[in-house]
């Protein structure tokens, strides 16, 4: 049974927010739009610290995550990302992971440092959120050789239905943003629909990556509702009934009590 329109919830698991008392009327919008939780995500030491700031401001609302994003790899900070671990507000490990695309750090730095957090969240116990760019083969490599943790997430999927099939052959989670609402993203699509409902999330990756109408503009965690209308069509499911799954979905990937 569907649940009634003013029952929805949405949980953006993957935006950045900026620190100090910018993030406050953000958060606020997006509450207004059935958002109500968020977790703002860690890409280098100093942006893990300042994720660790806006959480505390927000507490019950905004949670962080600590990690080393592929382009900040070859800048070091590894022991900052394992004691912010420690902090109540931290639920993951991540960012990380590896980006040919741009290539901002060496590819060996890139793969050394996603295997040491690869290797962290397993020690810790942590959920792993991915981020893969023109790096498939070498990404699915360096989980074989350090070892899938229990929960991992690929965020802002932007593979097609046989890189879904492999991520979901181990066990991960996918998450989609915006990028399901763009003209030229016929594969992104497709893999929501290889994608069982049920290992499904939602993001923004706010402030990029708006989702039509406001492509172009600076995007924002409310708009999360927007991808999530896209992706319920492709799946052929009432919005309701998406809210309630991914909810669901996202609260256990991150232990977090519904």
């Amino acid at each position: 049974m569907s649940r009634s329109a003013d029952a929805l919830r949405w949980f953006d698991h993957h935006c950045h927010l900026e620190p100090g008392g910018a993030a406050g009327p953000v958060v606020e919008a997006a509450a207004r739009a059935g958002v109500i939780r968020l977790l703002t995500v860690g890409t280098d030491p100093a942006r893990s610290l300042e994720a660790v700031e806006v959480a505390r401001a927000h507490p019950g609302v905004v949670w962080a995550t600590a990690g080393i994003h592929p382009h900040d790899a070859a800048e070091g900070g590894l022991e900052v990302i394992e004691a912010l671990q420690a902090d109540e507000t931290v639920l993951a490990v991540g960012e990380c992971g590896l980006d040919y695309y741009y290539d901002h750090s060496p590819r060996s730095i890139q793969q050394e440092v996603f295997a040491a957090q690869v290797a962290l969240a397993n020690r810790l116990g942590r959920p792993l959120v991915i981020h893969t760019r023109d790096a498939w083969d070498d990404t699915f490599a360096v989980l074989r050789d350090v070892g899938v943790p229990d929960r991992v997430v690929f965020h802002c999927f932007t593979g097609g239905p046989d890189e879904a099939v492999r991520c979901l052959d181990i066990g991960a989670v996918l998450s989609f943003s915006g990028i399901v609402t763009f003209k030229n993203a016929d594969p992104v699509r497709a893999a929501v629909v290889a994608c069982p409902l049920a290992r499904l999330l939602l993001e923004t990756d706010a402030p990029y990556l708006a989702p039509v109408p406001f492509r172009g503009k600076r995007n924002e965690p409310a708009h999360v509702v927007h991808t999530a209308a896209a992706v319920a069509a492709l799946k052929g499911v009432a919005v309701e009934d998406l809210s309630a799954c991914v909810w669901t979905t996202t609260n256990r990937f991150y232990g977090l009590p519904e």
